[in-house]
This record gives structure tokens, C-alpha cells and sequence, in this order.
């Protein structure tokens, strides 16, 4: 059985549909991509599994448990953690005190310690900026604090929205290095991307979204020759 397994997932804005009965499953220890133009459902899929938009229909099953209309912060207790679009740490708190937001859900201060010492070892950065204002942070810097805030829920299962967005090339390697890292440490990744070679590159399966319909999945790396895959989204 799939770790996450979505179901015909149909999501409205309204009159317009922005999902059109979308499918598909993640297993464990999986590096998943999603992968598509602007507007094409990306996000929404997303915000959808995580709790932030209803779906109309359809269903999400995580570890055999229906979470389809499950309250977000209940899904973060189930092991879901959300890094969103735009990073959106909390600008005017401290590096630290945005890490302790992400461990909101957890009881055990031990752990949350244990958490926080493991966050510094992947991320030295923060560690040397702990006490300096998220705010004032490089947008490489502030991306590195939206993945830290989630590995402090000590995730099953990451969701990632694009993760490179704005940053500069060095940046960009050093985040899709960390992705590769907190896979390889056994936690499952959902990564949506529109640098769609790096995606690719890093990933084991994945699914192509277009304009709500999945149109194509599959391995990744037989994506990436697919001469259709490589003239819309690879630029070739």
C-alpha cells in the first residue's frame, strides 16, 4: 500500500475548477515531482493535501487514514509537513523562535531539543544566525528556514512548493543538495518544482499536471528524455 494515496481529487475556486479529478500515490521514502506549467494545479494540489483548501471530491488516504477533510494542523500531527510557495517564515521573529513555531504540535521538549540540534546540523547557517530577525535573512537563507520550521514536526512526509523559486544558482544547488539529504535520512518528499530538470533530476517518480489533469507519470528519469517533457518544460 502507497503511503499517500490521492483519489480523483476535484477542487473549485469558486465557479472554476481548478482540479479535475487528479490521481496519484506516493510510497515511502519516495522523492515525488510534480511538475507543470503556471496555473496548471500545481499549488493547489498541494494546499489540498495538507489542509488547506476542501476538495469537492475525491479522497486523500495517508497511512490507510482518510485525511480529506481533516483541519491542517491535524495533518501535521499525522506527519505531513507543508514548506510553502514564497517560504513565508515570520518575518519579525527570530531564526529560533521560527523554528519552535514548527514544532507547535510537539508535547515532548526532549524531542523538540533533539529536533532543534538536528535542524542546526543540516542547516549551519541558522545556527549562526539564531537570534537574528527572519526578516533580515537572504532568500536562500529564509528558504532554508521554511525547510527547518518543517523537519520540526518530525515529518513522515515533506511537501515542498517550489523550493528554488528566486534564488540564485549556488542557492539553488545547495537547497535540491539539502532535498537530497533529508530524503536520504528516510523522510519522504512531495516536491513541486518549476526548475522541472532539477526536479527531475532528484526525484524517482513523477507526475506531469496540466491544466488540472495529470497527463503523463512516470520515472523520472525516462521523463527527462521524453522529447515532449523536453520541449515544454526542460527548454530543449
Amino acid at each position: 500500500m502507497a503511503m499517500l494515496e490521492v483519489n480523483g481529487l476535484q477542487v473549485y475556486y469558486g465557479v472554476i475548477q481548478a482540479l479535475k479529478g487528479v490521481s496519484f500515490e506516493v510510497n515511502q521514502g519516495e522523492v515525488i515531482a510534480l511538475i507543470g506549467a503556471n496555473g496548471a494545479g500545481k499549488t493547489t494540489t498541494l494546499h489540498t493535501l495538507t489542509g488547506l483548501l476542501p476538495a469537492k471530491q475525491g479522497s486523500i488516504i495517508f497511512e490507510g487514514k482518510d485525511i480529506t477533510k481533516m483541519p491542517a494542523h491535524k495533518i501535521v500531527e499525522m506527519g505531513i509537513a507543508h514548506v510553502p510557495e514564497g517560504r513565508r517564515v515570520f518575518a519579525q521573529l527570530s531564526v529560533y523562535e521560527n523554528l519552535i513555531m514548527g514544532a507547535y504540535t510537539r508535547k515532548d521538549k526532549k524531542e523538540i531539543e533533539e529536533n532543534l540540534n538536528k535542524v542546526y546540523q543540516r542547516f549551519p547557517r541558522l545556527k549562526e544566525r539564531k537570534n537574528q530577525r527572519a526578516g533580515t535573512l537572504s532568500g536562500g537563507e529564509q528558504q532554508m528556514l521554511a525547510m527547518g520550521r518543517a523537519l520540526m514536526s518530525n515529518p513522515k512526509m515533506i511537501v515542498m512548493d517550489e523550493p528554488s523559486m528566486g534564488l540564485s544558482p549556488i542557492f539553488v544547488n545547495e537547497i535540491f543538495d539539502i532535498i537530497e539529504k533529508v530524503s536520504a535520512s528516510g523522510t519522504t518528499v512531495l516536491l513541486v518544482e518549476q526548475n522541472a530538470k532539477k526536479a527531475l533530476s532528484i526525484a524517482d517518480r513523477a507526475y506531469v499536471l496540466e491544466t488540472g489533469n495529470i497527463v503523463l507519470s512516470g520515472d523520472a528519469k525516462e521523463l527527462m528524455n521524453d522529447d515532449s517533457i523536453k520541449k515544454a518544460y526542460l527548454g530543449e
